[in-house]
């Protein structure tokens, strides 16, 4: 009997290292996308890359990551989790020495898209296993883990992309993923238990996974074109167009397959449903908020990448002092409350920045970000149970999937909405200032740090070339902070909408206890 608890202890606790590294491929995958983009303009110079296809170093991990998400189910299936972990970690390790040996763009670009595919089905097999490792009662701990990993790394990215830039070279950026992804990759099959593949699910409908990824690049690349284009132009319509009607003839196919790619028959299951809106609308306000502080800090305060990702920390320091009362709540309070709360809260700490001035800066921004880093736990860990913490083991993965693929969603379009507010609305706060000014109104003036005296003594009523010059710059600033304010409005909107569709998630308490006796 003892020899048998020893047994069972030394199996749990290898499962809990092997998902920990798990975890730390999902964090480095993660972690990516975020010390790149403080690095482009580095990168830009070192390859000679032209200014309009830089974004595309982006872009096109961005792409391949939101076509595999997923995938991952179908993937689990014919593979089994331990390998396809195994095989991305892997993947997506060389594919960081490829990036990092890169001597032209094209180069660079193609093992980008691999580490993009790679890298896009870590996240959401992490998130399957803690339904299909771990029992009901440790869960919490598990998705608590995952959790932090998944929002950590967007917080920590600026400030370890700046020192990596200014203290070695653009290629330690992806370097940084040659060791972990090694461990890993060598570790990891030994501790992750052995599951039985699905052969049957190996048929692969190749229109059905075409479908997919042009709907999804084509969503993808309207979105990031739709700013500076317009969300009219005739490119950009024709984009979600195509995105739409690929999308369209994908579902139609997929809910008739005998052996669909993805199991889109999960979102029958009305809390699997809602947990994906939610989803969504984190998605929202957290990759908005991650890239709405550095253009704020960047453009209005001047700071490089490392003061901006100094003043990001906060929020990910509050995210790991509330990570154990997250987890105690999780266990004992129903997911739906413990989820309303959490957006609720969301919805304040971004509220809260819609007050910014060119003044604002660490000590403003402070509380604004310990509230916005204490909610996101509380917006990730119930609303992941609501959604997944109900559904079979067969179900999980294709669930987990969607899942994330909601919140990448959310953040893609979270961020192209933040651009047209930005794009559009500056201009129009910029004419209203101007207008103000020329009416004498002292507290504009004020506003855009206009010395008092100057202005009453003489650059109110009319403005001469000269006194147009010196206060344009100033105009532009302000109206740009007032644009940011609208963006952060836009933001918290979104948070509330995930507080109106709680109610409509099932009770979960019912179904938990149908899947504790299950276990």
């Amino acid at each position: 009997m003892s020899m048998m608890r020893t047994e069972l202890a030394l199996t749990a606790t290898r499962t809990w290292i092997g998902f920990g590294l798990m975890c730390l491929g999902m964090f480095m995958a993660i972690l990516d996308i975020q010390v790149v983009a403080t690095s482009l303009p580095t990168i830009q110079n070192a390859l000679a890359i032209s200014p309009e296809a830089m974004s595309w170093i982006q872009t096109s991990y961005l792409i391949a990551e939101v076509i595999a998400i997923p995938l991952t189910g179908w993937l689990t299936r014919i593979l089994s989790m331990r390998w396809l972990f195994t095989a991305a970690i892997a993947f997506f390790t060389l594919a960081s020495i490829g990036c990092a040996a890169s001597d032209s763009f094209a180069m660079l670009v193609s093992f980008r898209v691999v580490q993009g595919f790679a890298g896009g089905t870590l996240i959401p097999t992490v998130f399957a296993a803690v339904f299909i490792l771990f029992r009901p009662r440790t869960q919490g701990i598990a998705t608590t883990i995952a959790g932090i990993m998944a929002v950590l790394a967007p917080t920590v990215g600026p400030v370890v992309g700046g020192w990596i830039t200014q203290m070695y070279s653009w290629h330690w950026l992806f370097l940084i993923n040659v060791i972990p992804g090694l461990i890993a990759c060598v570790l990891t099959p030994y501790l992750l238990p052995r599951k039985d593949t699905n052969l049957e699910g190996a048929q692969l409908d190749g229109l059905s996974l075409f479908l997919m990824a042009a709907a999804l690049a084509c969503l993808e690349i309207g979105l990031k074109q739709s700013p500076q284009d317009g969300w009219l132009s005739s490119v950009c319509i024709s984009l979600f167009s195509l995105s739409g009607l690929t999308g369209a003839f994908f579902v139609w196919r997929t809910l008739r397959a005998a052996h669909p790619i993805v199991q889109l028959s999960t979102f029958r299951d009305r809390s699997f449903a809602i947990g994906c809106v939610l989803s969504f609308c984190l998605g929202v306000g957290l990759f908005g908020s991650v890239y709405l502080i550095p253009v704020f800090l960047a453009f209005v305060r001047g700071h490089d990448a490392l003061q901006i990702g100094s003043t990001m920390l906060v929020t990910g320091v509050a995210q790991l002092a509330i990570a154990p009362i997250a987890v105690a709540l999780e266990r004992r309070l129903d997911a739906r409350l413990l989820t309303a709360v959490g957006f609720a809260l969301f919805a304040l700490g971004l509220g809260l920045s819609t007050f910014e001035t060119r003044d604002t800066d660490f000590s403003e921004m402070f509380w604004p970000q310990v509230i916005r880093g204490a909610a996101i736990m509380f917006c990730l860990l119930p609303p992941t149970r609501l959604a997944l913490g109900t559904l079979s083991e067969t179900q999980v993965p294709d669930a987990s999937g969607l899942f994330n693929l909601m919140r990448n969603l959310g953040g893609a379009i979270g961020i192209a909405l933040i651009d047209t507010v930005l794009y559009g609305r500056t201009s129009i706060h910029a004419d209203a200032l101007r207008a103000r000014l020329l009416a004498g109104d002292m507290t504009t003036a004020r506003a855009i740090g206009l010395d008092p005296g100057l202005f009453a003594s003489g650059l109110s009523g009319s403005l001469t070339p000269d006194a147009e010059a010196y206060v344009r710059p100033m105009i532009e600033k302000a109206a740009f902070v007032l644009s940011v304010n609208d963006a952060w409005a836009m933001l918290a909107a979104f948070a509330l909408l995930g507080v109106l569709v709680v109610p409509f998630a099932w009770r979960t308490s019912h179904a938990s206890a149908v899947a504790i006796k299950a276990h």
